[in-house]
């Protein structure tokens, strides 16, 4: 750095930016909401300097920060369950399987799925929104008939021939063909309207799409709601609530007062006045820790064992 470098307050803050990396590097254990904020003031203070000097590797220095930033904070959410910053959450720290980012674009799925299923029936959307998160970068993926079993107890295979009947899903072969294939030699499936030459409805990348689809998976195959046998509706239900939490495990955003009741109903396919039932079988299964209907809402928390599978609004 020039030792006239002007103006003045520039060459203070990165003056000051170098301490503070150092003193970050003296850490016995890591800490990455501050580390982020070091990033973000390095971004700025680059930028600047470019702009002073029109020096472009400065610029590109100033741009590797903000990925840097952009990162750590992602990394800090992941680990933390709320973002850099934001102290108001003084719980235990949560491994969340989704970054906050991932579990905006994990709803942007529930929501297609919602519209595009072309039977409004719970068996059939659960299989749609499972296929749709493996196919959702390309328009194929892989299926084995543990996958779909797994998903659907007995129902599968009446479920698959539904969808391609309905040219919502392609198949190589027959339907009994993909029921009995194993991990080793899965079937490839394709979902025309998910091809590259369609409008893309997805604007992920190829981990998120990884991400989210393993975190879907984990939700519908939680060992606590396979062993309660809970139907569609009801892990639909689960999946619904999981992407919708605060990183305390409350359903839906604090000035709704939870989750508006027809919107749930509606993407679980069920009558408004039949979710507290399902509700209360995801309480059973320890899903939810609490739930309650009244006043057209859903309000209820996550049972503390799920909040790693929280979504954070």
């Amino acid at each position: 750095m020039p030792h006239d470098l002007e103006p003045d307050a520039l060459r203070v803050e990165l003056i000051e930016l170098g301490d503070a990396f150092r003193a970050y590097q003296q850490r016995t254990e890591p800490d990455l909401a501050p580390l982020a904020e070091l990033h973000e003031r390095k971004a700025r203070a680059f930028r600047q300097w470019a702009d002073v000097s029109s020096d472009s590797s400065l610029r590109h220095e100033a741009h590797r920060a903000e990925k840097a930033a952009q990162t750590t904070r992602e990394m800090h959410e992941n680990r933390g369950g709320q973002p850099a910053g934001d102290t108001a959450d003084d719980g235990p720290a949560v491994e969340r399987l989704l970054t906050r980012n991932q579990a905006v674009h994990a709803r942007t799925v529930l929501d297609y799925v919602a519209v595009h299923a072309p039977h409004p029936e719970a068996e059939v959307r659960l299989v749609v929104l499972m296929l749709t998160l493996r196919a959702a970068r390309a328009g194929t993926g892989n299926i084995t008939g543990q996958d779909l079993n797994g998903w659907l107890q007995n129902d599968a295979e009446r479920v698959l021939q539904q969808l391609v009947a309905a040219g919502w899903l392609r198949l190589p072969g027959t339907v009994a063909e993909v029921m009995a294939s194993r991990p080793e030699d899965p079937t490839a499936f394709t979902v025309p309207a998910l091809l590259p030459d369609q409008p893309h409805p997805f604007a992920f990348g190829k981990t998120t799409r990884s991400r989210i689809s393993g975190w879907a998976q984990k939700a519908v195959g939680d060992r606590k709601i396979r062993k309660k046998k809970l139907g569609a509706a009801t892990r639909l239900l689960a999946l619904y609530t999981a992407a919708h939490t605060h990183p305390d495990g409350q359903l839906g955003h604090l000035q709704d007062g939870g989750l508006h009741l027809d919107q749930v109903a509606a993407f679980c396919t069920l009558p408004p006045d039949e979710v507290a039932h399902h509700a209360e079988l995801l309480v059973t299964a320890d899903w939810l820790a609490v739930a309650d209907t009244a006043g057209n809402r859903l309000r209820g928390q996550l049972a503390e064992r799920v909040w790693p599978l929280g979504g954070l609004l």
